[in-house]
């Protein structure tokens, strides 16, 4: 690939300094993703400018009338801070006519919102957890159709936020407890789904719609939960290495899988991803039960891509290098503009 003037764009904390420096952030542990690319891309040889965002999209316009980017790494997951915004970041570059990496808005919008993409799975007989969304101000119950245990989660929102151990409710009024916390804790909507005994699954896939690529697959391991305790990816589970190392969490390739399963099971992660229309990466949670039926509990565009995150390390041993799986994206992010 000949040098390029790539804008990295990444989400601030904050109203981001005037100088868009970010030396001291990106040492940090929580910055790996940001760092990695942007380190990659600068070693490969491209003209890498960087910009955190955060609530101002004027500063992005100005950026790009002034200096031009060839391309747009787009590490975005939020604006304002907020997740369901994370969609308005691509269609306005759609809108500016630059190419940029990872899903368009249409995916995101269907990614991030949890029934609607369950429903579309479910249309094309994916198999997903029974589920209710519970509005504010709902009457909160438990539908008939819905069987106990339930995980409680806010029907917008990634990585966990929202999800604890308390998430798991065994009867109605642990529903209602749940329920109201998402609604006043969490601000937003809730969703009530049954709960899949099994193992947890992360399925992770790039590719445009005409050509879809999966990686081997990678699995939460909860060494040192009882056996009778329901096994959740919490966020401390994903996020608090404490919490990780007192239960045993981690995640391995799941290389004891059956042949025949790994490609059932690749295939309609692979037909989901087509069904929700997604053209950049992303990861789906899956849940195999003891009767290796697979569920998919989540869709989730744009995933991390720190080379130390289930994405990147699914594309290495699959044969992507880091700088590789980077090219790769950008060459998808041409090929959707030309398309």
């Amino acid at each position: 690939m000949r040098n390029l003037k790539i804008l990295v764009l990444f989400d601030s904390a904050g109203t981001p300094p005037a100088d868009q420096d970010y030396t001291e952030e990106l040492k940090q542990k929580e910055w790996l993703a940001e760092a990695g690319v942007i380190n990659t891309l600068k070693a490969a040889g491209h003209d890498v400018r960087i910009m955190g965002i955060y609530d101002d999209i004027r500063i992005l316009i100005k950026e790009i009338d002034e200096h031009q980017p060839d391309v747009v790494f787009n590490l975005t997951e939020v604006f304002m801070g907020q997740a369901q915004l994370d969609k308005n970041i691509p269609a306005l570059l759609d809108l500016l006519n630059i190419p940029y990496t990872g899903c368009g808005p249409d995916a995101l919008i269907l990614c991030n919102n949890k029934a609607l993409s369950k429903k579309i799975m479910a249309y094309h007989r994916i198999k997903v957890p029974g589920f209710r969304i519970f509005l504010k101000g709902d009457r909160v119950w438990k539908p008939k159709k819905l069987s106990f245990p339930l995980i409680v989660k806010p029907l917008r929102e990634e990585a966990s936020t929202g999800i604890s151990q308390a998430s798991y409710v065994t009867d109605e009024e642990h529903l209602r407890e749940r329920v109201d916390f998402i609604h006043k804790k969490v601000s937003g909507s809730a969703m009530a789904e049954e709960y899949i005994d099994g193992r947890e699954l992360y399925v992770s896939i790039m590719g445009q719609q005409n050509r879809v690529e999966a990686f081997p697959i990678r699995e939460i391991i909860f060494a040192k939960v009882p056996e009778n305790e329901p096994k959740v990816a919490t966020y401390k589970a994903k996020w608090d290495d404490a919490y990780r190392d007192k239960w045993g969490i981690s995640s391995r390739f799941a290389d004891d899988l059956p042949l025949d399963l790994t490609k059932k099971i690749l295939a309609v992660c692979k037909k989901a991803y087509r069904a929700l229309n997604i053209d950049g990466c992303a990861r789906f949670d899956c849940r195999l039960t003891k009767d290796n039926e697979l569920y998919i509990l989540e869709a989730n565009g744009n995933p991390d891509l720190a080379q130390d995150d289930e994405f990147a390390e699914s594309a290495r041993v699959a044969g992507l290098s880091y700088d590789t799986l980077l090219t790769k994206l950008i060459n998808q992010a041409f090929h959707r503009k030309a398309g």
